[in-house]
């Protein structure tokens, strides 16, 4: 693991594209925020969104949505509050830098909870799923956008030489579906609702999870593991 790969090096790299975030991935990844934040206002409540950067997304929740926001950018939060003060968003409730490995947040206190190209950012993707699972209510939804990494084949191969330069730049470029697989089998209430590709490159999903029972974490280690219910639409390299 390369020496910045840390919670104090994501910090630094994000401090550097806060400035120029938005107009880098502003409109490259549109389309799939707005489809993700769709989904969220449909089940609507209270809305806890991990890694809301900048605050790109805020505008897009209709006001049937409360919105708590956490980072662990200050910088990039302090355009997501100029964005919120700019806009009016009454809506957003709360803006704070958090960890999203640890978050000091209530348990089952969320509608909702949505992480956009966050759990391939963070140094221990599972303790942040984790996490973000803990502070969602039964019968509310977990939401991810996020990169699919391949299982094999070629492009598994390139995705391994690139990952030093894509650490350098806050994220990993390996992240197959197999892990999210695996995580939500160790929960043992995590129900795949919808799994659908979006630009750019067909590379990237909007990944939806259903809380379905209380117990969470603790009830699934006396359990045993689960099978993962449902199935979701194929992606390239993911077979």
């Amino acid at each position: 693991m390369a020496a910045e790969w840390s919670l104090r090096g994501v910090e630094t790299i994000y401090e550097r594209w806060a400035p120029v975030y938005d107009k880098v991935f502003g409109s490259i990844f549109d389309a799939a925020r707005r489809q993700a934040v769709g989904q969220a206002g449909r089940i609507g409540g209270r809305v806890l969104e991990v890694g809301v950067g900048t605050g790109l997304s805020l505008p897009l929740y209709p006001t049937s949505c409360r919105i708590t926001g956490i980072d662990i950018s200050e910088a990039m939060l302090d355009v997501a509050r100029r964005r919120v003060a700019r806009e009016r968003l009454s809506n957003v409730e709360s803006i704070v830098v958090m960890d999203a490995q640890n978050l000091q947040l209530e348990d089952n206190s969320f509608d909702v909870v949505m992480a956009q190209y966050v759990v391939n950012t963070v140094p221990d993707p599972d303790a942040a799923l984790d996490e973000m699972w803990r502070v969602l209510r039964v019968g509310g939804e977990l939401i991810i956008v996020n990169r699919i990494g391949a299982d094999h084949g070629a492009r598994l191969k390139v995705e391994r030489l690139l990952q030093p330069v894509a650490e350098k730049l806050g994220w990993r470029s390996e992240f197959p579906w197999h892990r999210f697989e695996s995580w939500a089998r160790r929960v043992g209430n995590a129900e795949l609702v919808d799994r659908q590709p979006v630009p750019p490159f067909g590379h990237f999903a909007v990944i939806r999870f259903a809380k379905t029972h209380g117990g969470g974490l603790a009830a699934s280690q006396t359990r045993g593991v689960q099978a993962l219910a449902g199935s979701g639409t194929p992606l390239p390299g993911s077979a």
